[in-house]
């Protein structure tokens, strides 16, 4: 059994943030209705010039296991649609623009109205209150605004974005958090409520460290300090090159950097009085990342890798996209999921990263193409009739 087996998803999410909270959702059996406009969501259509004769593989990983209905929402007819859906969902999932529901007529007052049950998911950039509600919301946008920007790079160098879409999926997972605790408190209350999730919010809990450098330092920290500790407070703790490309290697404890310098063969280095203890290390850094260096360019990643582990150092070789691409333990976890598109062939997708004992991840469905689903979804989940669907369908409302 599904947890979410009997749970009716209304899903209005688009590129990254909406959608990766709905397909979490229908992950745990949860019936997920995916809602677009004739042209499709704007993810679907970020093709590029030798991929148009199919969905971009983003849209691909983030909307498996959904029923895709193609509806024309400015459309009177269109939202009455809608309404029918509505009546029966137990959760909408919506990240547009603040206001853009409310001019649709399908704000939260109304909705609710509707259907008091309903727990309306509201994923924003910037919330539905504050002086930045009306901010433009991109994961850029809040990267750049939230912190992320200026905590990434290097030193003497300009803010950086972070690679991954970070703040569009920290926003996606709270959205899920979200929705489930609603779920839960409806239980006791029989009553739905909306549930608002902010990326800005979302983001700032994970500045710990460069807030904590803020607040407690004893000596000025730049907020940029690349890939050393935020708060330049434990050494080593860097990326350093290898023979073939680099590897991560930080020592938390003591007992870390005593096994490290015997490991390399510098076991003089621990009554040197620049490295004697974790703040002294911290303090001739730059030293002690260039003995290091020394030691790691001249030596493989897996050959530091496991040598280091084995004394119980921690380390990790920085691994390429490509390498992740396929990596073995993610296939071994399951994140790593091949299944068979019936146009594309085999696509790989990803598995679901919340684990529960009773409740594994069924079968993967590829994703719809566009309004697949509209005349199943029209009749079981609307009860429109097969003369209703065909008149709609004329109308220009459904596709």
């Amino acid at each position: 059994m599904q947890a979410l087996k009997d749970i009716l998803v209304v899903d209005l999410g688009q590129i990254y943030n909406g959608s990766y909270c709905s397909l979490l959702l229908a992950y745990f059996g949860a019936t997920v209705i995916k809602v677009e406009p004739p042209e499709g969501e704007p993810l679907r259509r970020r093709l590029l010039g030798f991929e148009t004769d199919r969905e971009p593989y983003e849209f691909l990983m983030l909307n498996p296991n959904k029923l895709s209905l193609c509806l024309d929402l400015k459309a009177e007819a269109g939202k009455q649609v809608f309404f029918k859906l509505v009546e029966k969902a137990d959760v909408l999932v919506e990240n547009f623009k603040r206001g853009t529901m409310e001019r649709l007529g399908l704000g939260y007052d109304v909705l609710s109205r509707i259907n008091p049950r309903l727990i309306y998911a509201s994923g924003k950039g910037f919330g539905l209150s504050g002086p930045y509600a009306d901010f433009p919301a991109m994961d850029l946008t809040v990267q750049a605004m939230g912190g992320v920007m200026a905590t990434t790079g290097f030193p003497d160098g300009p803010p950086v974005k972070a690679g991954p879409a970070v703040c569009d999926f920290t926003g996606g997972i709270h959205l899920f958090a979200g929705v489930m605790v609603a779920l839960f408190q409806r239980v006791f209350t029989g009553r739905g409520q909306l549930v608002e999730v902010s990326m800005h919010d979302a983001i700032y809990p994970s500045l710990a460290s460069p807030l904590g450098a803020l607040y407690n330092a004893v000596r000025e920290v730049p907020e940029r300090t690349g890939n050393r500790h935020s708060g330049l407070r434990l050494a080593p703790y860097n990326v350093y090159p290898t023979a073939d490309g680099y590897v991560a290697i930080f020592c938390v404890s003591e007992r870390h950097w005593e096994a490290f310098a015997r490991y390399i063969g510098r076991p003089e280095l621990l009554d040197d009085e620049r490295f004697k203890t974790n703040s002294a290390r911290a303090l001739n850094m730059d030293e002690l990342d260039e003995i290091v260096a020394d030691w790691t360019s001249r030596r493989t990643r897996w050959e530091i890798v496991w040598g280091l582990m084995e004394v119980g150092v921690p380390c990790a070789p920085v691994m390429s996209i490509r390498e992740v691409a396929d990596d073995e333990h993610l296939k071994a976890r399951g994140m790593l999921r091949d299944i068979e598109h019936p146009e594309y062939g085999t696509i790989r997708l990803m598995g679901n990263p919340i684990r529960l004992s009773d409740s594994p991840l069924g079968k993967i469905r590829p994703p719809a193409k566009l309004g697949a689903d509209t005349d199943l979804v029209l009749r079981e989940y609307a009860g429109l009739s097969e003369a209703e669907i065909r008149q709609l369908r004329e109308a220009g409302v459904v596709f």
